[in-house]
């Protein structure tokens, strides 16, 4: 069965985890480099959540469809940057 208005890309617990998201709570985009078994068993839901065969840009879109960045807050998304070479946040209320 297919969700009315939910993106198919969404697996079951991306809806399920981005709905227990409240005030304060951060998502991460990351890659395979960076540690999510680890921060993940600090979070409610206890391990990654993982969107396959997706690309980083495809699950970004995936989800923004069903939670807009939060623009009241001066960074609302960030990026990492090689070290060394500062490229400034590239997402920004101002």
């Amino acid at each position: 069965m297919t969700l009315k208005g939910i993106d198919h890309r969404l697996n079951a617990y991306v809806p399920f985890v981005l709905r227990a998201l409240g005030d304060g709570d951060t998502l991460v985009r990351a890659d395979c480099n960076f540690p999510s078994e680890s921060i993940s068993k600090l979070t409610v839901f206890g391990r990654p959540l993982a969107m396959d065969n997706l690309s980083s840009a495809d699950a970004a879109s995936a989800v923004l469809l069903v939670l807009p960045l939060d623009t009241f807050v001066d960074d609302f998304a960030l990026h990492i940057e090689v070290v060394g070479k500062k490229t400034g946040n590239i997402c920004s209320s101002e």
